[in-house]
């Protein structure tokens, strides 16, 4: 009900409605573009896309649906068009490299992270995708699937090869 008012809002470009949608989404989509961009700028200045791309579509047709869903495919393609802007190829997740230059506190916390994203960047493109919906934005499969154009038995299927697979991996 509420993403309905606020979707009406949008549509009228009210100025209080898209600070309300910056304000909701905001944070969730920066932590999603920080998995598909090399540095946190490039991930700032792509979650900021997003949204403008997000407003000026909602003034310019009759959109239906869940805004969530519509923000992260807007993201996904948003990070992917910054590389290009930037006269760079889109590296894809399993192809980054992270690297801690020195120990500071939170180290042992960051040194897991990069683990575990090592972890998820041996996984296919698509199934990586999922993991990170899942898991580094708490989305629930239904929003996932709708997200990702899949069945949702299909995301279960591969949310669960995906976390045999990395299981595998941490024991060995």
């Amino acid at each position: 009900m509420r993403e309905e008012i606020l979707l009406k809002r949008l549509r009228a470009l009210d100025a209080s409605a898209m600070d309300e949608l910056v304000r909701m989404y905001y944070p969730e989509i920066l932590r999603y573009c920080k998995w598909h961009a090399p540095d946190v700028y490039l991930a700032e200045d792509a979650a900021q896309e997003t949204f403008l791309k997000a407003i000026k579509y909602f003034g310019r047709c009759g959109f239906s649906g869940k805004l969530r869903s519509f923000l992260y495919k807007i993201a996904g393609n948003t990070c992917i068009d910054l590389y290009r802007s930037k006269g760079q190829d889109y590296v894809p997740l399993e192809e980054m490299n992270t690297e801690i230059m020195y120990a500071e506190p939170g180290f042992q916390e960051a040194a897991e992270q990069i683990y575990i994203r090592e972890l998820v960047r041996k996984l296919e493109p698509s199934t990586q995708k999922i993991v990170i919906l899942r898991f580094g934005q708490d989305l629930k499969l239904r929003e996932i699937a709708d997200i990702m154009g899949m069945p949702m038995r299909t995301v279960q299927s591969k949310l669960k090869a995906a976390l045999k697979e990395i299981k595998a991996q941490m024991e060995r």
